[in-house]
Order: structure tokens, then sequence, then C-alpha cells
């Protein structure tokens, strides 16, 4: 049987768009290791998962041990880790072996490499300054630690529910397309006008214009929720290894490209690079603290320098994180005001009964989705 070849590697595993380190730097390497652990090893991504928490674990007592070369024995362990932390959700989309345990196993061992990682190094550089200086009293590590444990858990809480936000707004714009739709179904022709302005037949219609309203209302939504491509479909499970239901994408951002225009052009630059807008996410952020700072205190002796790269890394990472939840505010109010002016159009067009009856108890069998989204 023959071996993937490299581009089918990267066809099939690399995202539809990813962070600047891992598209530069990660990516041309984890792609020929996948390959080659595909076409020569049975070995599979939940041992690769155990594999890079270990190889965290060893970078943790390293920076534990805080002495120079101990904290650049940790900072390679780190950058190996993370590759291999890549290579196996690559593996897992290649082989078809995604699963929900295998995405569990690699969140957990992620929020628990960081943790260890950032006591060990706080913790490392507060006995050595205390060996240098014992009157130093450098309690600030400590607070440092727990900032860095914060910020990580920060962003991915954010992530997850910005993700189930516009998730919920897939759906209720789905659902209002169909409603919709149905609702255009059941008027009666135009060229009934007639007839029906005469009370003969059929259901009223004021001016005619109902059908024309509903359908621009349905030629609106459709334009929302454009189909997907092929490719498009393999790239949207980018959340680890855990397989996705796919819904229709949703295009909210009228209101942000109207107030940062030279937005559009900077994402079309970054994304025919398949580089995403958050140019400092968790990726760098852990980089950051575990790899730079690391070595600038082993090349320059000064354990305050941790604190002021963690500092840095930390404010641009809340700065990226505030501009994503101020996107999706902006994304909301026009969510709502595209849903509301179908409702509305809806109201205007006067369903029969069948179809308010349907349009309730479809609203009824999800009450908790509208108010998370009111």
């Amino acid at each position: 049987m023959p071996g993937f070849t490299l581009d089918e590697v990267r066809d099939r595993t690399l995202k539809e768009r990813d962070s600047w380190l891992t598209v530069s730097l990660v990516d041309p390497v984890a792609v020929r290791v996948v390959r080659l652990l595909a076409n020569r090893t049975s070995i599979t991504p939940n041992q690769l998962t155990v594999v890079a928490l270990f190889l965290g674990l060893g970078a943790a007592v390293c920076f534990a041990l805080g002495y120079r070369q101990f904290l650049v024995l940790g900072a390679f362990l780190y950058i190996l880790c993370f590759l291999v932390d890549c290579v196996d959700g690559k593996l897992a989309r290649l082989t078809g072996s995604e699963s929900l345990f295998g995405s569990w196993m690699d969140y957990v061992s992620d929020r628990f490499r960081v943790l260890v990682c950032a006591v060990a190094l706080m913790g490392g550089q507060y006995v050595v300054a205390e060996e240098v200086n014992p009157d130093s009293n450098p309690v600030w590590f400590v607070w440092l630690a727990l900032a860095v444990v914060f910020l990580d858990m920060l962003r991915y809480l954010n992530a997850l529910q910005v993700y189930k936000v516009r998730r919920e707004m897939r759906s209720h714009l789905a659902a209002a397309l169909e409603r919709a739709r149905a609702t255009l179904s059941m008027l009666g022709p135009e060229e009934d006008d007639t007839t029906s302005a005469t009370g003969g037949g059929g259901r009223t219609m004021s001016d005619g214009g109902e059908q024309a309203v509903l359908r621009h209302g349905i030629g609106v939504l459709e334009q929302i929720l454009h189909s997907q491509t092929e490719r498009e479909t393999r790239n949207q499970r980018t959340a680890g290894k855990q397989p996705d239901l796919t819904l229709p994408k949703v295009d909210l951002h009228q209101e942000f490209r109207s107030r940062f225009p030279w937005y559009q052009r900077f994402w079309a630059a970054l994304n025919a690079r398949r580089i995403r807008t958050h140019l400092v996410g968790g990726i760098e952020f852990q980089l950051a603290v575990f790899v730079v700072a690391p070595l600038a205190v082993a090349a320059f002796g000064a354990p305050s320098l941790i604190g002021w790269i963690a500092a840095v890394a930390g404010v641009l990472l809340l700065a990226f994180e505030i501009a994503i939840i101020y996107k999706l505010w902006l994304s909301t109010r026009d969510f709502f005001r595209v849903v509301d002016g179908i409702d509305g159009a809806l109201r205007f067009s006067g369903p029969s009964d069948g179809a308010e009856e349907s349009r309730d108890s479809g609203s009824d069998s999800d009450p908790g989705s509208q108010t998370t989204l009111r």
C-alpha cells in the first residue's frame, strides 16, 4: 500500500489559518514528521500526546532547578514538547483517528503543562534569587506564576465562549432562513392579487409585495449563510482531534468592516499566507514565557527579564483577546439586526396558523439558546 505523499499530508492536516509561528516555523517540520510517522510506524496520536506531556514535565524539572544550563535545556524541551503537541493533532487528521477522548487528553495535558511549567519556572527563579541575595524576598515571582496561569486559562475560556456564541448565531440564522422559506411557500401566488383583494379565495395580500419582501429576506440570509467548499469543510475541524458538525459559515462583520475598512486588506494579506489575524495568542504567549524568557535569563543572567518578557507578552495577549471580544460584540449587533428584520418580514407576511405553530414550537424547543443570545 503506497504511503502518504508530502502534498497529501499538507492538504489533509494543515489548518485553513493558523498562528504565524506555527505556519512559519512549526508546520514545515511537523508535516514531515507526520508523514514519517504515518508511513513508517504505528504510533497513535494519543501516544504522542503522552510523549508531549512528559516532555513538558521534563522542561518543568529543568526550570525548577533554575540555573542557566538547565534553563537552556528546559527551553529546548519545551520547544520539542510543542512540536510533538502539534504533530499529534495532524496525525489524527491524516489517519482519521480523531476522537473525543483524544481531544480531552490534548486539552488537559496542555493546561497541566502550562500550570506545572509556570510554577516550576517562577519557583526556580525565586530560589536562585534568594540564594544570590538573601534579603531580596522576590515574592513577585509567585504573583507572576499566578498571572501566567490565569492568562492561559482566560484565553482558552474566552475562545470556547466565542466559538459557542458564533455557533448559536449560525444555528439561529439557519432556522430563520427555513422559517422564511416555509412562510413564502404558504403565501398565495402573486398573480392571485386581484382575487385576493376582492376576497375571493386564498389569503388576503394587502399590496402583493409580501412575497417580494420574503424573497429579499431569503436572498440576504442565503448570502450570509453561504455554503462551505470541500476544503473549508475539511479545515473547519480546528479544535484538535474533536470531530465537529459543520454549520453554515456566518459573515456578520458588516459593522466591524465599516468601522475599520483597512481590516479587510490586512486580513486578506495574512490569509494569503495562511496566517490568522490573532497575532498574539496562546502559542506566542507560551513560547515567550517558557522559551524566550528562560533563554534571555541564561544569556544575560538577569532573572527580572522573565518578568518583563512575560508582562509584554501578557499585555499583547490581553489586547488581542479584547479585540476579539469587541469584534464579537459588533457581530451580535449585526446578528440581531438581521434576525429582527427577518422576523419583521415574517410578521408582515402574516403566515398561516400552521407556520405560526411551527415557529412557536421551534422557539419553545430551545429556550436556553434564545436566553443565552439575548
